[in-house]
């Protein structure tokens, strides 16, 4: 009788412990990021512009979330581990977004889409700030990711016709790519990129199963966006990370990160705007244009220098008769009149908050990562957290020089740049344990 007793207290314990304090954090971080990733409109394509403060299904949910996550936020999370996300950089560089917003064309419904931001970024606080210790975060990231993943493959097999791009809409050249559950496939390829570093945390903490079957997933829905840039950016982020750890040098990852960095940067906007490259890259490779970027970011440049100080306003420039009206050459390698963005996360914040909030940028979203990085104490748990956030860091920042998601709502690529950089901070300042059992 008592061994039956003692089973039946057994078989409940894993039910029980899921209603724990710790247990409840880890389920509200889990939905969260899921929620966030996906969105409140999954399968919609870009060109149905749903992502908008005027559409009721993302105003009443990510406005729920938003107060749910605070609220979460408030009452579930350690003092330390707000104290630890807490950072007056980033409050400045807030301050600078919050001066866009009101020097905005139409500052109400920039004002609008800017909570949108700032509900995204709270949300991601509470992802790192709930999980109380290294298997709380696993099991977030694994919930999340086979999600994510998951819904994104069931719409490519039972809903192909939005999961999948077609010959109509305004790019019928990405006919046959896929997007899963997302707008398009140049967010679709990145979410995935993030879950495969997500699938090398769970490997390297012992969820084997976990991270080989997640991994090899996200990989090959990777390839079937067809994007050239984010199958290039994981390998090289993953081995820029990992690879100076195995062979004893850590503290070379944010010497590398910086190299890449600046090596990318030289190599994108350093041949528009510096002479010497500019004729080296004209002799060299003449047909070198990232399809017609280099001609966006020369014109953004122009347009830079007339406002450099606080720019054009929060969503102010790109389609707007600053751009539409104005006189374009024949010969030109994009019509500009017709984007929406800069493909360039750097050239658009600056376009719109001006040259001095782009330099506290560099320091939040560039230096500041590679800082921490370089402060993570050396626990087990600290090290594969710290090295998965780097990895979506490196990767995220790389891809800003050819995609433009900075400020950009609840944009997902955005959001995981956000959870990277905020998650370093966390990291180096607190100690994460294995388990809290």
């Amino acid at each position: 009788m008592s061994n039956t007793a003692s089973l039946k207290r057994t078989d409940t314990a894993p039910l029980s412990a899921a209603f724990t304090p710790a247990g409840i954090a880890t389920a509200v971080a889990s939905v969260v990021l899921t929620v966030v990733i996906v969105s409140f409109r999954p399968f919609q394509p870009a060109s149905a512009n749903l992502d908008g403060g005027g559409d009721i299904v993302n105003q009443l949910g990510f406005g729920s979330l938003g107060a749910f996550a605070m609220f979460s936020l408030l009452t579930l999370a350690g003092p330390g581990r707000l104290r630890a996300l807490a950072s007056l950089p980033w409050l400045l560089l807030l301050f600078f977004f919050m001066i866009s917003v009101a020097n905005a064309i139409d500052p109400n419904a920039a004002f609008r889409a800017a909570v949108f931001t700032l509900i995204g970024i709270i949300a991601m606080a509470t992802v790192l700030a709930l999980p109380r210790d290294g298997e709380a975060y696993s099991t977030v990231l694994a919930f999340a990711g086979f999600v994510v993943v998951g819904l994104s493959y069931g719409g490519v097999i039972f809903y192909p016709s939005v999961a999948i791009h077609g010959t109509g809409g305004f790019e019928p050249e990405h006919s046959g790519l896929w997007r899963g559950a997302f707008s398009h496939k140049n967010i679709a390829a990145p979410v995935m990129a993030g879950f495969s570093f997500a699938a090398i945390y769970l490997f390297r903490r012992g969820w084997r199963w976990s991270g080989v079957i997640l991994f090899l997933l996200a990989m090959v829905f990777m390839a079937h966006t067809g994007s050239k840039t984010t199958a290039g950016l994981v390998p090289l982020s993953i081995l820029l990370v990992l690879v100076p750890g195995m062979i004893g040098m850590r503290l070379g990852v944010p010497l590398v990160f910086a190299l890449a960095v600046t090596g990318t940067a030289l190599a994108t906007l350093g041949i528009v705007f510096i002479d010497p490259l500019k004729q080296l890259a004209a002799h060299l490779f003449p047909d070198l244009t990232y399809t017609g970027r280099t001609t966006i970011w020369e014109f953004a440049g122009k347009m830079i220098a007339k406002q450099p100080w606080l720019g054009y306003g929060y969503e102010s420039f790109w389609g707007t008769p600053i751009v539409t009206r104005i006189d374009q050459t024949f010969d030109q390698g994009w019509d500009i009149s017709g984007i929406v963005h800069g493909h360039n996360g750097y050239i658009d914040l600056s376009v719109a908050m001006g040259l001095p909030a782009l330099v506290v940028a560099v320091y939040v979203f560039l230096i500041a990562p590679m800082r921490d990085y370089m402060r993570i104490p050396l626990y087990k748990e600290n090290v594969f957290l710290g090295d998965f956030f780097m990895m979506v860091v490196l990767f995220t920042s790389l891809n800003a020089f050819l995609e433009s998601f900075f400020f950009r709502r609840t944009d997902p690529v955005w959001m995981f740049f956000v959870f990277g950089v905020l998650g370093l901070r966390l990291v180096s300042r607190t100690v994460i344990h294995k388990s809290s059992a």
